[in-house]
């Protein structure tokens, strides 16, 4: 496997576990702050009514104001608690469910996968739009391509698949030496993808839009309809 195909594929990798690991890290501070009390705001002082000028009245002594309550102590976590509780929370977010079916899990969790790679799938449709013109590349190769790409994301969802039945890639634990075997595959798929284009597109053109900063194996990496995954086995008792 050309060391290449690793470096992209764990790239793509990492791109898709950012956005997992910032949905896990908004919903962890958004119910973190939640939980907080609300301080209490001192009651400001009652008007005082204008004294008679006849017979003005001292006047009252000024209302102390109630001391600013104090937030709740958090316990510090070292490196590698956050990490157990990452993980835990990896599993409660992406793990099966007791009793969950797949429809159930598809409707669950799916929508925040999608949601987790919108951003990056804009930028790089953009991105790729732009390298397209500067390739002079007609719609006709550009949907030649895009049918071209409906087999290889059939054939990396398919391996992914295999590697999430087999325990290869699990949510509810921290197997690296499975990822990065998985990552060298999926990169040889990605990478298997430049022979296609290459049979669409002459070599200028495949310069020019390399020469844009348009890369296909970060293209084909978050387009990939990762939200057609079959959900993960029942977490291991």
């Amino acid at each position: 496997m050309p060391r290449a195909s690793s470096i992209l594929a764990a790239t793509t990798l990492a791109g898709i576990a950012a956005s997992v690991w910032l949905f896990l890290d908004n919903r962890s501070l958004r119910a973190e702050l939640s939980d907080r009390p609300i301080p209490a705001l001192a009651d400001a002082p009652k008007p005082v009514d204008k004294p008679p000028s006849i017979a003005p009245k001292p006047s009252a002594p000024a209302t102390s104001v109630a001391e600013r309550p104090s937030l709740p102590a958090t316990k510090d976590e070292s490196r590698m608690e956050r990490r157990q509780r990452r993980t835990e929370e990896l599993g409660a977010t992406f793990g099966r469910l007791e009793g969950e079916t797949d429809a159930e899990y598809r409707a669950r969790v799916m929508p925040m996968v999608t949601l987790g790679l919108v951003t990056q799938r804009l930028k790089l449709a953009e991105m790729r739009r732009v390298a397209e013109e500067k390739a002079k590349i007609t719609p006709a190769q550009s949907a030649e391509l895009d049918k071209a790409f409906a087999k290889v994301y059939d054939e990396a969802i398919d391996y992914t698949n295999k590697a999430i039945g087999d325990g290869q890639l699990s949510p509810y634990e921290r197997n690296v030496a499975g990822w990065l075997d998985y990552a060298g595959g999926l990169g040889g798929i990605l990478t298997n993808a430049n022979g296609q284009i290459g049979k669409i597109l002459d070599p200028g053109q495949q310069k020019a839009m390399s020469e844009a900063g348009f890369e296909w194996g970060e293209y084909l990496g978050v387009n990939a309809p990762w939200e057609n995954l079959k959900p993960p086995p029942p977490r291991p008792k």
